[in-house]
């Protein structure tokens, strides 16, 4: 289950966030294609939310899609994260925020691989990874 909302002020996001972090997940940014730290990263722990350090999705999840951007077919659980229509740049598309704080991750889309079909394309800087064995795990 979701943890309790964080609710911040936009000036305590800019003293928490580098200002790319910012710009990513407070402003609704994205990263360029193939410049993350973990578009075609493969050890094999958790990505949390770089924000307030939900765990979101598990490396086991994880696959290459090509697209330049870390991709998951899965969250690590249902309620981790939230889905919202993006009608923005004359597309549309299913932007997806971290259930806990809001933060914008990336999108979601219905061309992924079995066994759901979904490819989570999140941008690197919106995530912290946790290597396995670091003592966290999800929780």
């Amino acid at each position: 289950m979701a943890k309790e909302k964080i609710l911040k002020s936009d000036e305590e996001w800019r003293e928490l966030l580098t200002e790319e972090e910012y710009r990513v997940t407070r402003e609704k940014g994205t990263e360029p294609p193939f410049t993350g730290a973990y578009h075609n990263h493969k050890e094999e722990g958790v990505y949390r939310c770089v924000a307030c350090g939900q765990p979101l999705f598990e490396s086991e999840h994880k696959y290459d899609s090509g697209t330049g951007w870390p991709s998951f077919y899965q969250p690590v659980r249902s309620d981790a994260v939230e889905e919202h229509p993006d009608h923005s740049l004359g597309m549309i598309r299913t932007e997806v925020l971290c259930a806990r704080c809001d933060a914008h991750l990336g999108h979601v889309f219905e061309d992924g691989p079995k066994p759901t079909g979904l490819r989570y394309c999140i941008n690197s800087v919106a995530l912290r990874f946790e290597s396995e064995g670091s003592g966290e795990g999800v929780t």
